[in-house]
């Protein structure tokens, strides 16, 4: 396979995966763009590798700016806007994990907590099995949220071990 068509193929293949995980496609597929340039790239140039509107473009690298996972830089002479995707998977892992988690799980916690105090008749069976079910849901959750949690602060965690290894 041919560079030309591998990219292609990464960038549909990226932006499939990204629909999967609740991402726009488009959004997906400039994230994808932007992690195998080699060099910033300015929205001009991500508007000819997908041929996407200016809209489009500056909607999504906006989103992906908010995300944590391309940031705007400066190019020496130029003066339009070039952008760059983060380069380390373990960051963009745990950027998107960590969105995700605010956007999805974080409400839900907040709904399924008022919902397991729904008032009712302790002795009634269907009070009770919907309280027990919200309670069963709450607990799944909470661990989803600190497996989360963990895997978000990793990489803190394991900067801190590898540190304090190192003074020691």
């Amino acid at each position: 396979m041919k560079l030309p068509e591998a990219k292609a193929q990464f960038i549909q293949t990226w932006g499939l995966l990204g629909a999967q995980w609740g991402v726009n496609r488009t959004m997906a597929q400039i994230h994808a763009l932007l992690l195998i340039a080699p060099e910033p790239m300015s929205a001009e140039d991500i508007m000819s590798g997908l041929d996407i509107s200016r809209g489009n473009v500056n909607m999504n690298v906006r989103e992906l700016m908010n995300w944590g996972i391309v940031e705007k830089v400066l190019v020496p002479g130029e003066r339009k806007e070039f952008f760059v995707a983060e380069k380390d998977i373990w960051k963009v892992g745990t950027a998107i994990a960590r969105e995700r988690k605010k956007r999805e799980l974080d409400p839900i916690l907040k709904v399924l907590l008022q919902l397991s105090k729904v008032d009712g008749d302790p002795k009634d069976k269907h009070v009770r099995a919907f309280r027990e079910t919200m309670q069963n849901i709450q607990k799944f959750a909470h661990q989803t949220d600190a497996a989360l949690n963990a895997f978000i602060k990793s990489e803190e965690n394991w900067f801190y071990s590898t540190l304090m290894k190192v003074i020691r």
